[in-house]
């Protein structure tokens, strides 16, 4: 399992997976993480990139849309946190997946925690 904290941001109840080096690989590791936020009572769940292994950035292996959905399914705001730049570079799609994702309020991909800070501090 992966660890986590929680803290609240401008109101907003953040649970996060703490860079240990765990990763968030599977439909469980997925689920598990919505159970605890569940019982954080978080609403939104901050991945940093260094959680996440190279094959969640390739949209062909459909990791990325499991994991995602399973969060948005549960009602839980997923925020992705750190430099992807890399992995947009090569790929269009997920150029395309990530300024989608932006545009709306369940899925985040942002370079910093700063933009989250900026982001949720807007919404208030």
């Amino acid at each position: 399992m992966l660890s986590t904290k929680f803290y609240e941001l401008h109101g907003v109840r953040v649970l996060e997976c703490v860079p240990d080096g765990s990763m968030l690989q599977t439909y469980q590791d997925a689920v598990d993480l919505v159970g605890k936020s569940f019982e954080d009572r978080a609403t939104l769940i901050l991945i940093p990139v260094e959680c996440l292994n190279d094959e969640f950035f390739q949209l062909k292996t459909r990791i990325a849309g499991e994991l995602i959905q399973k969060f948005v399914q549960y009602g839980r705001r997923l925020a992705i946190v750190g430099d992807i730049s890399g992995f947009l570079a090569e790929s269009s799609a997920l150029r395309a997946f990530v300024v989608e994702s932006n545009r709306g309020n369940d899925v985040w991909f942002l370079a910093s925690r700063d933009e989250l800070n900026d982001r949720l501090a807007r919404a208030v």
